[in-house]
Formats: structure tokens, sequence, C-alpha cells
């Protein structure tokens, strides 16, 4: 996680549920790159989407491990 910016910078704005046009609004990046560190982080078990069988609007949320992480980069 710390060696790549953009998923570290997602980790530390999921302070709560966030869209993935949230997090894009809010860092300031390409809806690509959010949606590619977004599968990242999930398919490493650190978000989960409390919304998966939606195909526009999901919804993020830190895992347990990804809260862990949080408090250790903040």
């Amino acid at each position: 996680v710390v060696s790549a910016p953009n998923r570290k910078r997602i980790i530390l704005a999921l302070d709560r549920e966030k869209t993935p046009s949230e997090l894009t609004a809010e860092l300031k990046m390409q809806d690509a790159n959010i949606s590619r560190a977004l599968t990242e982080l999930t398919d490493a078990g650190i978000v989960r989407c409390l919304t998966p069988d939606n195909k526009r609007g999901r919804i993020y949320v830190l895992s347990k491990d990804g809260m862990e992480i949080r408090k250790k980069l903040v």
C-alpha cells in the first residue's frame, strides 16, 4: 500500500462509506485510477464493496484489515 500513492490516498479518504464518484471529486483523480485502485484493494481484502450488484453508484468501505492499515497511515 505504501508504495502505491493512489491506493494510500484512497485508504485515507475512506473514513466512511463512499462511492467512486465521491472519491474522484475529493481526491481529484481520474475515474480509471480510482476504479483500478478500488479493484486492487478489494481483491486484497482491504476494501469491501457493499453493493457489488450495482453497475453504478457502488458503495465502498474499509474492511477490518483496511481500518487497521488506515490507523497506521494516519
